[in-house]
């Protein structure tokens, strides 16, 4: 049987790059900035060493586009933000979350929590 630690690592591996996509929906954010976002809400708590493969792999897909920013704190920072093609990935994901939530309340009997 997985351990409560392993059952909340395999739902956040499944929908972490989502929640970074709506992350950067409204507005570009550095890695460091995503980082601190996500750690704000414990079931979403990950590292630097995770956040950047996803962000590069993101890239890769064309979800995301970067840019360099000047930091009046440091040297510049490279900020994220979502493509149309990120944006229309994320709606995707929107409406197949809804479901499947649903579907799995619905089955374990969480529906009404």
């Amino acid at each position: 049987m997985e351990s409560q630690t392993g059952l909340a690592t395999a739902l956040r591996r499944g929908t972490l790059e989502f929640c970074v996509l709506a992350l950067l929906e409204d507005e570009e954010r550095y890695g460091v900035e995503l980082v601190s976002r996500l750690g704000a809400e414990t079931a979403l708590t990950t590292s630097e060493g995770t956040l950047y493969p996803l962000l590069s792999r993101l890239r890769r897909t064309g979800w995301v586009a970067t840019t360099w920013q000047e930091s009046p704190t440091g040297p510049p920072r490279r900020y994220y933000g979502l493509t149309s093609n990120g944006k229309a990935a994320l709606a995707h994901f929107r409406s197949e979350w809804a479901a499947f939530r649903d579907a799995v309340d619905h089955i374990v009997g969480t529906e009404n929590s």
